[in-house]
Parts: C-alpha cells; sequence; structure tokens
C-alpha cells in the first residue's frame, strides 16, 4: 500500500522508458536506470502511459523483476475509460499496490472521472493513485469523496500555476483531503512552496532521474524545514526544468538522461518524437552539469 511514510523517505521518480533502437522494451537499460535511482536513494517509481496494449503486460512484468524488493513501482492505466478497463484486467494478474489513472483532457466531467476511477478500481482492484493536472478534471468534492471512500491511495497534484502559492484549487482540496496524501507533482521547482504551504507529503521529480541524491537532499532540507539549503539545493535544479518547461518536459527528460550517460533510452514512441537536433547541446549540457554538481555535493 502507498502510503504518506513512504512520501516522507523517498521522492517520486518518474523515469522515461528505454527501448531498443527498433522501439522494443529495453530490459538492461531499462534495469540500468532503477539501478541508478536506488543507489541515489530512491525507492518510488511512477511510470506513465508509455506502453502499447500489446506490451502493457511485459512491461509491468520488466518493472516488477528489475526493481529492488525495497522499492514501490506504480505503473499507470488510461487515459481513455476503454483503456482504463483494459488496463486493469492486466494490473489483477499482478502485485503492484497502486495504480496511477492518466487524466484524460476535454471529453470529460468532474463526476463521470469519479465513476470511471471507482470503475476502474472495482477492476484492478487495487486503489488509484488520483492524477489531477488540469482545472475541471475533478473538483476537489469529488476527490475527496473517493478518498473518503478507500478508492484513492494518494493524490499527485501537477495544476501549473504562474505562481504555485496562490492555488484556490490546491487550497481546497487540502481543506477536503489530508495533504500528508497529496504529492507534488510538477518536479523540483514548486516543491517547496507545496510542501511548506500547503503541508503536501512530498513531491514527483523527472530531473531526479539524472540526479537523484540530490531530489533526495531536497526532500530531506524540506522536511527539517531548512528553507535556505531546500531553495540551494532547487537552484540546482534550474537549468535542465528551464529547458524542460521551455521545449518539452518528457522529452527534454528522455534526451537527458541518455545524454548523461545513465542509460540509453532510444527512441521515443509516437505520438511524441525524439527533441530536435538543436537542442540535444544545451540539454546535454545541463544534464551533465545536474550530475557533476551530485557527484561533488
Amino acid at each position: 500500500m502507498l502510503t504518506p511514510a513512504h512520501f516522507a523517505r523517498s521522492v517520486m521518480a518518474v523515469p522515461p522508458l528505454a527501448r531498443t533502437p527498433a522501439g522494443g522494451l529495453d530490459a538492461a537499460e531499462n534495469e540500468k536506470l532503477i539501478r541508478h535511482l536506488e543507489a541515489g536513494g530512491v525507492s518510488l517509481l511512477l511510470y506513465g502511459g508509455n506502453a502499447t496494449l500489446d506490451e502493457y503486460e511485459p512491461l509491468l512484468e520488466m518493472l516488477a523483476a528489475a526493481a529492488a524488493p525495497q522499492t514501490l513501482v506504480v505503473p499507470s492505466a488510461g487515459p481513455t475509460f476503454g483503456l482504463m478497463m483494459h488496463h486493469a484486467r492486466a494490473i489483477r494478474r499482478h502485485r503492484f499496490p497502486t495504480v496511477m489513472v492518466l487524466p484524460q483532457q476535454g471529453i470529460t466531467t468532474s463526476a463521470g472521472v469519479a465513476t470511471g476511477i471507482r470503475r476502474f478500481v472495482e477492476a484492478a482492484g487495487v486503489p488509484a493513485l488520483l492524477y489531477i493536472k488540469h482545472d475541471g478534471f475533478i473538483e476537489p468534492a469529488d476527490a475527496a469523496r473517493l478518498c473518503r471512500d478507500g478508492l484513492v491511495s494518494a493524490i499527485k497534484y501537477a495544476t501549473v500555476r504562474p505562481d504555485p502559492a496562490h492555488d484556490p484549487s490546491l487550497r481546497e482540496l487540502v481543506t477536503l483531503v489530508d495533504p500528508a496524501t497529496i504529492i507534488s507533482g510538477i518536479g523540483e521547482q514548486p516543491a517547496i512552496v507545496h510542501m511548506r504551504d500547503f503541508g503536501l507529503g512530498g513531491f514527483t521529480t523527472g530531473c531526479g532521474c539524472v540526479a537523484p541524491r540530490l531530489s533526495q537532499a531536497l526532500l530531506a532540507a524540506i522536511t527539517r524545514r531548512d528553507w535556505a539549503e531546500a531553495e540551494r539545493v532547487r537552484r540546482i535544479f534550474e537549468p535542465l526544468e528551464d529547458l524542460r518547461n521551455a521545449i518539452s518536459p518528457i522529452r527534454v527528460l528522455h534526451e537527458a538522461v541518455a545524454a548523461a550517460g545513465i542509460a540509453a533510452t532510444g527512441p521515443l514512441q509516437p505520438l511524441l518524437d525524439d527533441v530536435e537536433a538543436e537542442h540535444r547541446p544545451a540539454i546535454a549540457a545541463a544534464a551533465r552539469a545536474l550530475l557533476a554538481a551530485q557527484e561533488a555535493a
């Protein structure tokens, strides 16, 4: 079971999925990345929607085999209702403690999302990690009802604001749901504000896939309320995070992990494509500088 105790001791890394040059799942390179994260103290791994239907169950088997016993792996399902239910049948055959339901945008209602989550949990036999990424996807009151009914293990809150300190929706959510069960879902940059000002239980990291010990150091500084040290560590992540925000969070991280020499991530799958050649030198420089900063710490 995913609990606030997990968030207190580990950031939740969101690793890219490594593929062979031909596009298949690369077990060896994914294991390299997992070992890098585990060596940095990370014991929570969250995988997004990056597998085809035929690959989904082999992916579950690969991740379960690659992770160390103390590492908790959370796969994802969805985002469409049909995919959610297809994935639920596969999830039931495995032993993952929770599954993140990917958010669908544009053709949903809050009540409909809540019903979909309920049906997914019934079919999968495990609680859902609820992912809130956009206003209107699910209202705080509907999310709170799912939590009260034991259908949600935790909430990943990732709605981007110009100022993360001014977030009326998150402010309402933390009055209805135990904030220790909500995790900041936008990486290192808003983590201090979300944990200090809203009481959230932890944060997810993409750039921590390059520098997991630094991401863990940020979590530790926030936990002991050493705000100056937390801000110092947060700024180390800024160059790579700025590139992710300017170009594409997923595409840049996929490139950065490979450019830092951590694992060969291979090609991205449609409907994405690999980052443009003109961006690669800057991404490589930022990724290597981040890894070097970890080694120097």
